[in-house]
């Protein structure tokens, strides 16, 4: 059993928890992730590291309200406790093994989409203690929703907020600040780092390419089994097919095929949306015997 040491509210419904796991915690970096599951039964759920305290031999998590199994995640409390925490899975960035004095020399720049915060803040954070300065741009939809800007104002060279409504920082989409900073504020970038939604994530690439921006993606969103065997996360990259949870989850995002990409998530909302719908009716959701919701044969 692992230990949660924490459990915070960090904006309507999102959550961050410390869990106690010292073995992940001895040899995790960066852009890994762990997979979560809160009982016998329960999904395996992909969650990227948020930070790690090799000392308290501790990790932390960031996870949003989506489907049946998060919002049940949402209810444990500290001193409850992870069936399975399993890590570190997945590749660290690959920051993580250039050379420290020719990242020093790069102008580095991180775009952050909502929850996608949470994957960019370890590896600033590791740039940071090293001596390296990077640009930080984080968005949200409204000032309510987003996360961790005391910590990324921290370790960040630049931090620039934006939400889409414009109830803080700059106004629009995080595209826009990319386009803004080379632009019209005569910034340079020799690597892009883009971490959020799948939406946000095609379009920043489209700004990056467009500019000669090197861009690297985190297909964390599209990880359902998270160890290679499901193949939910088969993905086009370039000429080649790769598996978001073991060749990656950071991609050359010039070279994903986000269409494909996203099409695929759209293949498991039904079985989402039955979870869900269970969850919420309990004993009066009319599959919950096994004989079925409407007509696809039920849960099992």
């Amino acid at each position: 059993m692992y230990k949660i040491v924490k459990a915070e509210k960090l904006a309507d419904k999102i959550y961050l928890m410390d869990v106690e796991a010292p073995r992940v915690a001895k040899h995790c970096q960066p852009g890994q992730f762990v997979i979560v599951k809160m009982d016998e039964k329960g999904e395996r759920i992909p969650l990227t590291i948020c930070d790690y305290d090799r000392e308290a031999g501790t990790i932390s998590i960031v996870f949003q309200e989506v489907g049946a199994s998060t919002i049940k995640m949402a209810d444990l409390k500290e001193g409850d406790s992870f069936r399975d925490f399993v890590g570190p899975l997945g590749c660290p960035s690959d920051l993580v093994h250039e050379d420290i004095e020719e990242l020093k020399k790069k102008k580095i720049l991180f775009v952050a989409g909502g929850v996608g915060a949470a994957p960019v803040y370890p590896q600033v954070k590791w740039l940071h203690k090293r001596g390296i300065s990077a640009d930080v741009i984080v968005g949200s939809k409204t000032k309510d929703m987003l996360i961790l800007e005391k910590e990324l104002e921290a370790v960040a060279g630049n931090l620039y907020v934006t939400t889409d409504d414009g109830s803080y920082g700059r106004s629009g989409m995080v595209t826009k600040v990319i386009e803004d900073l080379v632009e019209k504020e005569g910034k340079h970038y020799d690597h892009c780092v883009a971490i959020g939604p799948m939406i946000m994530m095609k379009f920043v690439s489209l700004m990056t390419k467009k500019l000669e921006i090197p861009t690297i993606v985190s297909m964390n969103p599209i990880m359902v089994d998270g160890t290679g065997m499901c193949g939910a996360c088969r993905l086009q990259v370039g000429d080649e097919i790769k598996f978001a949870c073991v060749d990656g989850p950071e991609f050359n995002g010039h070279l994903v095929d986000f269409d494909q990409a996203m099409a695929r998530m759209q293949m498991y909302k039904s079985e989402e949306g039955r979870a869900l719908l269970k969850l919420q009716e309990g004993k009066t959701h009319h599959g919950h015997d096994g004989k079925g919701c409407g007509h696809d044969g039920g849960d099992e």
